[in-house]
């Protein structure tokens, strides 16, 4: 998890793109195309063109992060959580900014081949989810000051990267996919959470009105608790009692151990160094918990059981 290290090099070109988010990227693009294996085969050039999509523009977002908060002077040497590409880096803002443009016009063109490959209906939730990417931390109302940021987070990243990847190789819509987005969703949101506990103190100086700053950090890690436990219960439910449901989903349980872990670490800690611990362990969760239901999709998939 990033502090408040140097980099150069390669190295600070690689942490601008704050690989510890990145889960929140490949996990919904693996889940989606292990969807796919009920109903359809897996078109691979339609998975490896989604997945690098999905990167970049995961990766633009965070850039973008980066510039619009140092513009807004929230970024100093001591900040942690962030690329630091600017304040300890060297780099200039607009170097920054560039880059983000540069990542959003690839993955822009990666959209184009997989419209023509499917649906314009997959450019134009395209256009909309990397307008979102920028509209979080820019433009008059950032979504990352309002309480609405996990929302946004989740269900963009979760839900409708899902959905999109699932279309994309099927050319239909279905509901089963979409219960798969749900606990997605969830974990994605709070590794926004986790984000937010840890900037609290410094968001709530700079103006932002976050959820844990409205509600309070013992409130937030709470509802963290909460909607974790619920995603694992909602996969029990499918497992056991819907149709489409298979025992190998259940493998999401084997994260349960990290999930107590997170919750724990967010609860002691208390300053931003204390908390990154608690972030590492966020998106470790998420990590293991996407690739857990993956794993337990795929064997579905394959053994119809």
């Amino acid at each position: 998890m990033q502090g408040t290290d140097t980099h150069t090099g390669i190295k600070k070109y690689i942490s601008l793109t704050r690989p510890h988010t990145l889960t929140a990227g490949f996990v919904p693009v693996l889940v989606g195309t292990a969807s796919v294996l009920l109903f359809s085969s897996i078109r691979w050039d339609m998975f490896f063109a989604m997945l690098i999509a999905t990167l970049l523009i995961q990766s633009a977002t965070n850039m973008f992060n980066e510039y619009f908060d140092y513009k807004k002077g929230l970024d100093s040497r001591e900040s942690v959580g962030i690329a630091g590409a600017i304040v300890r880096n060297g780099m200039s803002p607009r170097a920054v900014l560039n880059i983000a443009v540069i990542f959003y016009i690839f993955a822009a063109l990666i959209g184009i081949y997989i419209t023509v490959n499917s649906s314009l209906w997959v450019l134009v939730a395209g256009i909309i989810s990397m307008a979102v990417g920028y509209l979080y931390t820019g433009g008059p109302f950032p979504i990352s000051w309002t309480p609405f940021g996990e929302i946004f987070a989740g269900f963009f990243m979760g839900t409708v990267i899902i959905m999109i990847t699932f279309y994309i190789h099927t050319g239909t819509l279905h509901y089963f996919p979409l219960l798969m987005s749900v606990p997605v969703a969830i974990t994605i949101g709070l590794l926004n959470m986790a984000n937010n506990i840890r900037d609290r103190k410094k968001d709530k100086e700079s103006g932002r009105k976050t959820f844990v700053i409205l509600v309070g950090k013992p409130i937030a890690v709470i509802t963290t608790a909460a909607l974790l436990l619920f995603s694992y219960i909602f996969i029990g439910w499918i497992a056991f009692f819907k149709p489409y449901g298979s025992i190998f989903m259940i493998l999401t349980f084997l994260s349960l151990p990290i999930f107590i872990r997170t919750v724990k670490l967010m609860w002691k800690g208390s300053t931003p160094q204390e908390l990154i611990p608690a972030m590492a362990s966020m998106g470790k969760l998420n990590t293991m918990f996407g690739l857990l239901l993956t794993i337990g999709l795929l064997l579905y998939g394959i053994t119809g059981i």
